[in-house]
């Protein structure tokens, strides 16, 4: 604690020359007062017995967010909440908990290893004042540590990296997992917004609840826990710590279900980056460069998000050569969704997921999905890109089995036998069986429900066959039709040669001449 003599002395002397300064900055040249300045901060320097150490809440050119103020913030916490007399209160969202922290412009004090240092909140708003619906989006915040100059060494060597050892551990222990969408780069007043928004992610999808083959769920669960633990081997081999994860299947096979499981297993947080909101290659790597460590970045139906094989290019090829009328409102509307259109490439994407851009950050995963596998650019999806392909298909008895324990609390029951051979013979999603063992009143029974089901297998396993059968008859129906016309074209081609010979026999007769 500094003496109280002390800092009477020093509040005089400091108030003194702040005087002087203000008077000569009122009665001096601008030229003078630039030599003035520069002595003046050497002169407060040289009283000033207090080294400050700012950490920005956002650092880089991109403005990253800066992991020591996260952990300076998560260490404060407690401290906060004991000592500062000016406090902020959150409450977290579906609980009664209360989260409170340190207003801004506030000091708490705190002690290391005997030394005494202050640590102070800030904030400064921005220079012109105007009018948005995000007011915090253009404020700077950061922590100030100050300690006594003769305490410099023991701050900069140990305090700091303890400060923000513990403070990543506290984040950790309380950290509560959030799912995050990117935000457009601009709100619909023309100002920036934060790249990310977020909501709590409680999602209870977890392995255990995943309808699915028993021996792929222990592959993917040994194969996630093994990459979460695989940091030294990651750096040893030369690779960025991520993992590319590719599923797919038909719609209604638990692919979004599965994404969280996976989130839930880990403990990591899910980003759901959607490519038809940003606009150029720059800001997707700004994005990607703001996600968390422990985080899954998922692009889903990726098929259908972008234009990234080369259409985008085709549509311009054919329509070069057509004038421009602006006046036409189809070409003015075409030109106006042209400026919306998202301008993100096939090589920005791959260079931020797989180039050198992808190794800003680490322990984080990267999930494609899709129901059209063969549509994706192989590029994309090449090994070493998606590491791991996962094809969710349709329901297997394995999967059901997880179904009537979730949905009906039973292990066996004397209908499982049909059910199975039913669904060995039959496509139905897992969503479709799900749909089906789902009691619909508080009165109906397990094996109504069992019996609902079979319905419905036979049912979609009628019209898989009367489906088969239309095609089998569109198809033979073509192949007639195909026949049919090769026999015309054969039939017209042989009179046509029978038409040719004839005409060259009459040729030659009458062309012939008889000497007697």
């Amino acid at each position: 604690m500094v003496m109280m003599g002390e800092m009477l002395n020093l509040g005089s002397t400091m108030g003194t020359l702040m005087l002087i300064y203000t008077l000569f900055k009122q009665f001096f040249p601008r030229h003078l007062q630039l030599y003035f300045e520069k002595y003046f901060r050497k002169s407060v320097s040289f009283i000033y017995p207090y080294v400050e150490i700012t950490f920005d809440e956002f650092t880089g050119e991109f403005l990253q967010k800066s992991e020591a103020y996260l952990a300076i913030k998560s260490y404060l916490g407690d401290k906060s909440a004991a000592s500062a007399k000016r406090l902020k209160a959150n409450v977290v969202k579906d609980t009664q908990n209360v989260v409170l922290s340190m207003d801004y412009n506030e000091e708490v004090t705190d002690e290391f290893q005997g030394v005494t240092v202050w640590w102070s909140v800030n904030r400064t708003l921005p220079s012109t004042k105007r009018i948005s619906w995000f007011p915090d989006d253009d404020e700077k915040r950061s922590y100030t540590l100050t300690v006594h100059k003769r305490h410099r060494e023991i701050i900069t060597q140990s305090y700091i990296s303890h400060v923000l050892k513990e403070g990543k551990e506290t984040a950790t222990r309380n950290r509560r997992r959030k799912l995050y969408s990117n935000n457009p780069s601009k709100d619909w007043h023309g100002y920036r917004r934060s790249k990310w928004s977020n909501v709590p992610f409680e999602h209870p999808a977890t392995f255990d609840t995943l309808a699915m083959d028993s021996n792929l769920k222990e592959e993917i669960k040994n194969d996630l826990i093994k990459f979460s633990t695989a940091k030294d081997y990651y750096v040893r081999i030369g690779k960025a710590w991520k993992r590319g994860y590719l599923l797919y299947g038909p719609p209604g096979t638990g692919k979004s279900s599965m994404i969280a499981a996976m989130a839930n297993l880990l403990d990591y947080d899910v980003y759901d980056l959607e490519l038809t909101a940003v606009k150029e290659n720059a800001e997707l790597r700004r994005l990607l460069i703001d996600t968390s460590n422990k985080s899954i970045v998922v692009i889903e139906d990726i098929d259908c998000s972008l234009d990234l094989t080369g259409q985008r290019e085709k549509k311009k090829a054919e329509n070069e050569g057509k004038d421009d009328d602006l006046s036409d409102p189809i070409t003015k509307k075409t030109k106006e969704d042209e400026k919306k259109e998202s301008k993100v490439t096939l090589s920005g994407l791959l260079n931020c997921i797989d180039g050198l851009w992808s190794s800003c950050g680490g322990e984080r995963i990267i999930v494609f999905t899709t129901n059209y596998v063969e549509k994706l650019d192989p590029a994309l999806i090449r090994r070493g890109r998606m590491d791991k392909y996962i094809e969710l298909s349709y329901c297997c008895f394995d999967a059901f089995k997880v179904f009537a324990k979730n949905y009906l609390e039973i292990d066996s029951h004397s209908l499982f036998g049909e059910i199975e051979t039913l669904l060995g013979d039959t496509d139905m999603t897992p969503a479709d069986v799900a749909e089906n063992l789902m009691p619909k009143s508080n009165y109906d029974e397990v094996e109504t429900c069992l019996k609902r089901l079979i319905e419905a297998i036979k049912d979609a396993k009628k019209k898989k066959a009367e489906d088969e059968a239309r095609l089998m008859a569109e198809k033979e129906e073509k192949k007639k039709q195909k026949s049919g016309e090769e026999d015309k074209e054969e039939s017209v081609k042989e009179v046509k040669e029978n038409g040719m010979a004839l005409a060259a026999n009459e040729v030659k007769e009458n062309g012939v001449t008889v000497s007697h």
